[in-house]
């Protein structure tokens, strides 16, 4: 028999990968991908954040977690400043939300072999 831990990495372990497209004007500027939001990621984004503010966890958390198709990373700690002065709050918060919300009403599709976590 199959131990629950198992089950529960298998079915929703860090092995899976979303993703979000950044369209404007009907076009694609660019795809964010990125793995499931584990317990402790989760506490080193609240660690490094203003817990008080939700929009500095957000950005941390889109910061933290954004992938390119090859899976490095999309955005530096550096970045944070002129993300928060430079771009479209809609923008982010539409990229942070469905980052918040995947697996629930998100399309899930497995991570490339090759594609680092």
């Amino acid at each position: 028999m199959t131990r629950a831990i198992e089950l529960l990495k298998n079915s929703f372990g860090v092995s899976q990968l979303y993703q979000h497209n950044v369209i404007k004007d009907g076009k694609t500027i660019f795809t964010v991908y990125w793995h499931p939001l584990t317990i402790a990621e989760r506490e080193s984004i609240q660690k490094k954040s203003n817990v008080d503010d939700v929009n500095d966890y957000a950005l941390a958390l889109m910061i933290t977690k954004a992938l390119d198709k090859n899976g490095d990373k999309l955005f530096q700690e550096g970045d944070k400043a002129s993300l928060r002065r430079e771009v479209e709050a809609n923008v982010l918060q539409e990229i942070q939300l469905a980052m918040i919300e995947a697996g629930q009403t998100k399309e899930v599709s497995e991570a490339k072999a090759d594609l680092k976590s």
